[in-house]
């Protein structure tokens, strides 16, 4: 059971999830700083409000302090996430994908790729093994004159 566990542990992709989580959750906080100190200021000023969380609420009773509907911070919340997700695809996820069709132009462009980011896989090695292989019993078949 420890040896099992010990194997999961070590693989790479919990390695790099792990890292992946920390570096997230640093990304965030930065992220919501921005948010909570520039945007909802703003926001909040356009609703002449002190805060965006206070800026659009809906009472759902008379009195002093009623409960409510508290619009403004759900608005802070999407604000948010929105720039969460802009950040991470201008950052990210377009220069990857960019790289990869760049690399798969060179492929069929016949060009050979120095610096492949993603790693070849076990199947493409020994396909890689196979047709060398055939390749080289091809040249050594071949009648010599």
């Amino acid at each position: 059971m420890l040896k099992g566990f010990k194997e999961f542990i070590m693989r790479g992709n919990v390695i790099d999830l792990a890292v992946a989580v920390v570096i997230g959750t640093a990304f965030t906080a930065v992220v919501t700083a921005i948010v909570t100190n520039i945007f909802n200021p703003l926001i909040a000023a356009m609703f002449k409000s002190d805060t965006l969380a206070g800026a659009w609420t809906i009472p759902l009773a008379a009195g002093e302090n009623p409960p409510g509907l508290m619009l403004g911070a759900v608005l802070a919340a999407v604000i948010n996430f929105l720039l969460v997700a802009a950040v991470v695809y201008f950052v990210f996820v377009m220069p990857i994908n960019r790289l990869k069709a760049a690399q798969e132009r060179r492929r069929t462009a016949g060009i050979p790729v120095a610096a492949v980011v993603d790693p070849a896989t076990e199947l493409d090695l020994l396909t890689e093994i196979r047709d060398l292989l055939a390749k080289n019993a091809a040249a050594s078949d071949a009648p010599r004159h």
